[in-house]
């Protein structure tokens, strides 16, 4: 790990130079955001590249710099003046990361990341020249994404209208953008909900309009920490319904599509599993739709919800006359 560590930050620092000369007098605060790094991880840089240069090691061989926390120039390259080159095998896992996270919504700027893949696909066959045929189309990003990904960049608060799947219901919130993280290959808004005061996590493919505020996002002190643990998606909240539930043996596909714990395996191959559901109707309904591959245990109301719904059905079928179709 430290290898790693070191590995990292030499790769930085080699950088750093040709990225200081491209913007001269940028400020400790503008680069360190820039660079991915802290305000004092850049000026301890600094201070390391001020003591590395040519052999011999004299005044004329060192990189020569004059900065602080207000202002950054290079003084002296020592030669260093372009960037590392991408080997074909860092240019190959580059695009194999960037393909994989442009049509996640919200990620990235989807024209941003297209135009870095042109770049990146031509500097790996030399230099050609795309044509026609080459040439992809860049998906066009969806109003409301573009104005999440907008009010997170600007630090304002937005005004989304959201479905939420473990209610089935369209709602209306105010909410205090945080940032954007990418879980179980879904991308999310996280953010403070100001009706629910709590930070929440708002799939993009589910938030059906947005508008981003004139205020300022103002998520309260402690909202940091829940951040970090509402990561856990579907956290094992006591005052949530529990359902118990049997799975059939090829019906085990349901435990990876949706939030289900198992408890044991049976020895026919089913299996037995608890998930938790925000309303009664909602998971009946749920449950409906996979027919006989899946057994409710309990709780008794669910049990029952289940059971009417499945005779009302039934019984509309007998008085269409289509009780002899299966």
């Amino acid at each position: 790990m430290t290898t790693s560590r070191l590995s990292v930050r030499l790769s930085r620092l080699l950088n750093m130079i040709p990225y200081f000369i491209a913007n001269p007098g940028i400020s400790a605060a503008d680069a360190a955001a820039d660079l991915g790094v802290t305000t004092k991880q850049l000026m301890s840089d600094l201070n390391q590249l001020w003591m590395c240069g040519l052999p011999g090691y004299g005044p004329g061989d060192l990189i020569d710099l004059s900065f602080s926390e207000e202002s950054i120039e290079v003084t002296f390259s020592a030669g260093i003046d372009r960037p590392l080159r991408l080997t074909s095998t860092e240019a190959t896992a580059l695009l194999v990361a960037l393909r994989s996270i442009v049509d996640m919504p919200g990620m990235v700027d989807p024209t941003a990341a297209h135009a870095a893949i042109a770049k990146i696909e031509s500097a790996i066959s030399g230099g050609a020249p795309r044509t026609a045929d080459d040439a992809r189309v860049t998906p066009v990003e969806a109003p409301a994404v573009a104005t999440v990904r907008s009010g997170l960049a600007r630090q304002h608060a937005l005004r989304i209208i959201y479905y939420s799947a473990s209610r089935d219901v369209v709602s209306e919130r105010v909410v205090d953008p945080i940032r954007i993280v990418l879980v179980d290959d879904n991308s999310y808004l996280q953010a403070w909900c100001r009706e629910a005061e709590g930070v929440r996590l708002f799939r993009f493919d589910r938030i059906e309009a947005a508008t981003e505020l004139t205020e300022p996002a103002r998520p309260p002190s402690h909202a940091a920490t829940e951040a970090a643990a509402s990561l856990d998606l579907f956290q094992d909240d006591p005052a949530v319904p529990l359902a118990r539930l049997r799975i059939r043996g090829d019906y085990g596909w349901v435990l990876d599509q949706y939030p289900m714990h198992r408890l044991a395996v049976h020895p026919d191959g089913s299996l037995e599993a608890t998930m938790r559901f925000a309303t009664l109707d909602w998971m009946a309904r749920l449950l409906l739709g996979f027919g006989s591959g899946v057994t409710v245990l309990g709780p008794p109301e669910l049990i029952a919800a289940v059971r009417e719904r499945s005779n009302a059905a039934l019984a509309a079928y007998r008085d269409a006359g289509l009780e002899e179709l299966e």
